[in-house]
């Protein structure tokens, strides 16, 4: 541990602003704008592993954007690490929200973040995150203190899907053989009380188009004789939860599993004030389906919700029309055993099925992915926990994510190895939405604990 501090405190200043570097580049996958961005940081998340100590670095090409790959290799006959992070990042949209451009870095100060706050679009989602296990590498090869193997697989899809890896993962399975996979793309509680995530909700994300008449009307002249796709869409999706707030799609809920009462039991110990979520958000009431707890509901429950729906005039001032069509985003997040393929077609014929005859409906699938939990009598969640330990003073908490990380349970079944997820962001850290940001003490704390996990899942993997 002195080492690890030691080595931090001196190098500190230089990580934030190698961060920070990291950070300005624009790297949105979801925007072909900023392709040429993406490429340009894939090229210098390479830079940062060579220059950490990889032996081998290369830029792999995909059908998509190319996954950065290295590996430092020790001894055969140790285990290996395979760490996984993506380089591309959210819209930075609605930028009018946003304090400070969002690929424009600032350092504030915060309530929860004393130490100083990166406020930047990537900051905690995922480039933080990941740039934690390129400096934990630097560490443990400087002070000649690496244990064991890694390899790196950091890829530019991650936030529209990971179609690209799982290509590469497919085809490259010996090249990524491993004995533990290791991702930090989730949080913890606190930075006092930290928590290993051991379940994430698997994905369902669906756009929906409703056309009405072949052209926007005169709302005076058609209004009242022809079907308005903005009302029939808005009827159409406040029909698919009923009055407990459950999913109406028949079949949504077949293969749901229900926790026991002491599962459920075990997770409400972990500390949570319904006081203080209302007030971080500024809401007067939770709501969700009934006959559950806040964290229940973000975590082992099903949902569907919108995520945009337009159509018609927004600009300025008023425009009397009809609007020809209209459009919603649509993402459901599942729990294990729900099948996303399967999932996204229930929604498309129940919705189908819903739509007057008076328009059209089309529903067009985007991307998904399959929920997963890992267990914690795994050598590699016992390995995290201690590492959590050694540096926080406080024995983590196992959490299940109400997030996605799609790409997980595709390792599980090509690779055959567990994922164990150490998160170090906080749920105030604003991911996907404006003023984004990660806390220095939790940048820092990462690049001090990850070494730690090499060390204890080595010894214990003798």
């Amino acid at each position: 541990m002195e080492i690890i501090k030691t080595y931090v405190q001196q190098n500190k200043e230089r990580f934030i602003n190698e961060l920070i570097d990291l950070l300005k580049i624009p790297s949105v996958s979801a925007d072909s704008a900023y392709s040429q961005d993406v490429l340009n940081t894939a090229d210098k998340v390479k830079e940062f592993l060579e220059k950490a100590g990889c032996d081998t670095v290369e830029i792999c090409e995909t059908p998509g954007y190319p996954i950065v790959y290295a590996e430092k290799n020790i001894n055969p006959s140790l285990p290996t690490v395979l760490v996984y992070g993506h380089y591309d990042v959210q819209p930075a949209d609605p930028i009018d929200l946003w304090d400070s451009p969002p690929f424009e870095p600032v350092i504030k100060k915060t309530e929860l973040h004393p130490d100083g706050a990166i406020f930047a679009r990537g900051a905690c989602d995922d480039k933080g995150q990941m740039f934690m296990h390129v400096k934990a590498l630097e560490l443990m090869m400087q002070t000649n203190t690496l244990p064991c193997n890694v390899k790196f697989m950091i890829e530019g899809e991650e936030e529209v899907g990971s179609s690209s890896l799982a290509w590469f993962v497919e085809r490259n399975q010996e090249k990524l053989k491993n004995d533990v996979i290791l991702i930090s793309d989730t949080g913890m509680i606190s930075n006092t009380q930290p928590s290993i995530t051991t379940g994430l909700r698997g994905l369902s994300y669906v756009e929906v188009e409703v056309t009405g008449p072949n052209r926007d009307l005169h709302s005076g002249l058609y209004g009242g004789a022809v079907a308005n796709p903005i009302n029939v869409l808005t009827k159409m999706i406040a029909s698919l939860h009923d009055e407990n707030n459950r999913v109406t799609i028949p079949g949504f809920y077949d293969k749901v599993e229900e926790l026991s009462k002491e599962e459920r039991d075990e997770m409400a110990k972990r500390p949570f004030s319904l006081d203080e979520y209302k007030k971080a958000l500024d809401i007067e009431d939770i709501y969700g389906e009934a006959g559950y707890t806040t964290n229940e509901r973000n975590s082992i429950r099903p949902t569907l919700d919108v995520n945009g729906i337009w159509g018609g005039y927004t600009g300025e001032g008023a425009k009397t029309v009809i609007a020809s069509k209209a459009f919603a985003k649509i993402s459901m997040r599942l729990v294990p055993n729900q099948d996303w393929e399967e999932i996204t077609q229930l929604f498309k014929k129940h919705f189908e099925s819903i739509a007057p005859k008076s328009v059209k409906v089309v529903v067009k699938p985007h991307h998904g992915g399959q929920g997963y939990v890992t267990p914690i009598d795994s050598i590699g969640y016992q390995a995290a926990s201690k590492a959590y330990s050694d540096t926080f003073g406080v024995t983590p908490i196992p959490v299940r994510s109400g997030g996605s990380i799609p790409i997980v349970a595709l390792f599980e079944k090509e690779l055959k190895s567990k994922t164990i997820m150490m998160g170090f962001g906080l749920d105030s850290d604003a991911i996907h939405s404006p003023n984004e940001h990660f806390g220095i003490f939790n940048f820092l704390k990462g690049i001090e604990t990850i070494p730690l996990f090499y060390k204890y899942f080595t010894e214990m993997s003798k």
